[in-house]
């Protein structure tokens, strides 16, 4: 059965991996200055704009979303808030604004990420953010309405993001998009509810 799916951030790194995944269904790509509608996740008013324009969807799936890197020590609470509202907050928007757009037994799906179970120096932030994206779903995943499921897919660092951060992760193992993109097949196609899809 072919899905109408909105991929939030499909432009990006693990965005792209998700379309792959998913492109034998109806995509919607919405990105901040690209893609098929434009979004911006932190800004409430945006995003309800954007669902109004699209209607209802089968499943929305958020790839958005950057946390600050940088030292605990010279962190400032606001680059915290700043990777707070910027992953978490964008993606949070998304689920709840989303929710009512998407059909009966639809899903959704946010992103988070290894920090949160492998952290990495410079990486508290991200560690936060991606921890609470988790924390969400497992909670949210028990009072969802109308047989609509909720889950996070975690991966670790991409193979296509390696340069990107070039020192910030020694010795982890670098994921293939192909698994990621499995990861979202899962949690759109799947059954699983309340679940953090790990991709290590």
């Amino acid at each position: 059965m072919t899905m109408r799916i909105l991929i939030a951030g499909g432009a990006g790194t693990v965005g792209r991996a998700a379309a792959q995944a998913l492109r034998k269904h109806d995509l919607i790509i919405a990105g901040r200055t690209s893609g098929d509608i434009h979004v911006d996740v932190m800004d409430e008013d945006s995003v309800r704009a954007m669902f109004g324009k699209l209607g209802k969807v089968d499943a929305i799936v958020a790839c958005t979303g950057n946390s600050h890197f940088g030292p605990v020590s010279t962190m400032t609470p606001r680059q915290f808030l700043d990777g707070l509202k910027d992953k978490v907050m964008g993606q949070i928007n998304l689920a709840l604004i989303g929710m009512p757009h998407v059909n009966d037994g639809g899903s959704v799906t946010l992103t988070s990420g290894i920090l949160a179970r492998d952290p990495v120096r410079q990486g508290a932030n991200a560690a936060a953010t991606d921890g609470a994206l988790d924390a969400f779903v497992v909670g949210a995943a028990i009072e969802m309405p109308r047989g609509i499921r909720i889950n996070a897919v975690s991966p670790g660092l991409l193979e296509d993001a390696v340069a990107a951060y070039d020192g910030y992760f020694p010795g982890h193992n670098p994921v293939s998009s192909h698994r990621v993109g499995l990861a979202y097949v899962k949690s759109v196609e799947g059954a699983i509810n309340g679940q953090v899809i790990k991709v290590d």
